[in-house]
Parts: structure tokens; sequence; C-alpha cells
């Protein structure tokens, strides 16, 4: 058990979490509203190819074809466009959000296998590369990141009028627009906000593999969808709380990491994953109702 408390490992945790992390903070605006979203692995994978497409180095061999401004706003941009436009079907068209971000995830997967032509986008600048892998004072910068991300993500929930609107918006809905709360105006916002660190997230899966992959953050979704709700944040909406969220992305990495370290059979990963998930929510639902 030595082997888990090494510094170098808890910092290989933080840099593990750090995506998962992200992404489950996007998943926690979404969840506390009462919805959810399955495309934010999708948009890992598209917005990737296009940093990518957009990082190649310039034939001369000095710096890139684009300033690296471009392929990181272009990432962003993506994203959070993807989740205004899930975010409008939710809201105004009145689809289900399992059923609208069921449609985007397989969408969007489609338009990052026809862009990259099937295939791995290869060959970034340096300056690319250097996104997700400088060390601040010797602390990775991907931990970073996350820290930050979570550190804003808690501030809008717990000290704006905007993060108060999202969880009466989860917790009744009917009640939210009664009191003049423009209701569908403020659920765009939260998958434009999961759509944008999903954008993140893909920037940073690239240029941390070099690589811009059609198939990159398959499952994704599941994994931060896992994290809130072993954090404790309700999937009906409307209860939870940030720092449940970090703690739950923190668990998932351990456990990866754990069963690595343990040499388990990366087959049998996430079947243990999944138990140890339904498990979790399982204890987080009996100790509420112990509570009530």
């Amino acid at each position: 058990g030595g082997a888990f408390i090494k510094p170098g490992n808890l910092i290989s945790v933080l840099k593990q979490t750090a995506v998962n992390g992200i992404l489950a903070m996007g998943m926690t605006f979404v969840i506390i509203s009462g919805g959810i979203d399955l495309s934010v692995g999708s948009i890992v994978g598209l917005t990737g190819v296009i940093a990518c497409m957009l990082a190649h180095p310039a034939a001369s061999g000095e710096g890139g074809q684009f300033p690296l401004i471009v392929p990181i706003v272009a990432a962003l941009l993506i994203g959070a466009l993807i989740g205004t436009l899930n975010g409008v079907g939710i809201a105004y068209g009145d689809i289900p959000a399992f059923i609208v971000t069921l449609g985007s995830m397989t969408i969007v997967r489609g338009l990052a296998l026809i862009i990259s032509g099937g295939s791995p986008v290869f060959g970034v600048t340096s300056g690319f590369e250097a996104i997700a892998s400088i060390k601040i004072f010797g602390i990775p910068i991907l931990a970073i990141y996350l820290v930050v991300v979570v550190a804003i993500c808690a501030f809008v929930l717990q000290k704006t009028v905007y993060g108060r609107r999202v969880y009466a918006i989860g917790g009744n809905p009917v009640a939210a627009s009664v009191s003049g709360i423009n209701v569908k105006k403020n659920q765009v916002m939260v998958y434009t906000i999961a759509g944008l660190l999903a954008g993140f997230c893909g920037l940073l899966t690239a240029s941390r593999t070099i690589t811009g992959a059609p198939t990159a953050g398959q499952s994704y979704e599941m994994d931060a969808i896992a994290a809130v709700v072993i954090g404790g944040v309700s999937m009906s909406g409307g209860s939870g709380k940030w720092h449940g969220v970090v703690i739950g992305s923190l668990m998932i990495a351990v456990i990866a990491n754990g069963l690595d370290i343990m040499r388990v059979d990366s087959n049998w990963q996430p079947v243990i994953k999944g138990a140890i998930i339904i498990l979790a929510v399982l204890l987080d639902i009996r100790s509420k109702r112990r509570s009530r």
C-alpha cells in the first residue's frame, strides 16, 4: 500500500482527476438544475480534433500555422456552442435532456470522425503541447486548472444569484418560474457551461496526448456523472454541494489508480468501478432516508 502515498503518485492522481473533475463541475450545474448531459465525452473528442488541426506547425518550422490562441478559443467556443444548442433543444424545444444529449452525443462523435477522416490528428506545435504539460512551481498545470475551475464553479453556485437560480430550477421549475426566474434562459446557460468546460477538457486531452483522436473522451460523461452522484448531488435536482463533487472525482481517480497498482486486469476495472458507483449511490440514498 506504500506505493499509493508516494508524492509522485498523488500528483498523478491529481492529474488523472483534472479532466474528469473539470467535466464533473460542468455536470454539477446540469444535474443540480434537474437535467443530464450525455454529450460531454463526444465534445471532448470533437474539440480535441479541431484544436489539433488548428495547432499544426507552420511549414517554415517556426511557430504554428495559426497563433496559439486560435486552437484554444476554437475548442472553448465550439464546446460552448454545442452546449447552447443542447440547452435550446431542452429548454425551448421541451425535449427531455436525456434524449437531446443522447442525440448530440452521437452527432458530435460522428462529426469528430468526419472532420478527422476517422483517424487521429497528429503534428502539433510545442506551444500547444505545453498547454497541459508545463509545471508551475513544480505543480503540474493540469492540477492548477482543476483548482481554478473548481474555485470559479464553487463561487458561482454558492455566492451568485445565478447559482441560487440553478438550485431553484432544479428544486421546482414551476415555483421558480412563478417567482420571476427566467427558467428557460437559465437552463440554456447550464448546458452552455457544461459544453464550455467539455471543450476545455478536449483541449487539455489533446494537448496532453499530443493527438486529436476522434474517439477521445469516450464514456467520459459516465465518469463525470458518477463523480457528481458519488459526491451526493441528487439526480432529481435541486440539491448537492460542489465539494462533494470534488471528493467524488478524486474517489474515481483513486479507484482507477488503486486498481492499477493492484494490477487488476484492465478489463475488470470498468466492472469494479461501475459496481462501486452503484454501491456509493445506494449508501447515499439510504443515509438520506435515515436523516429524514
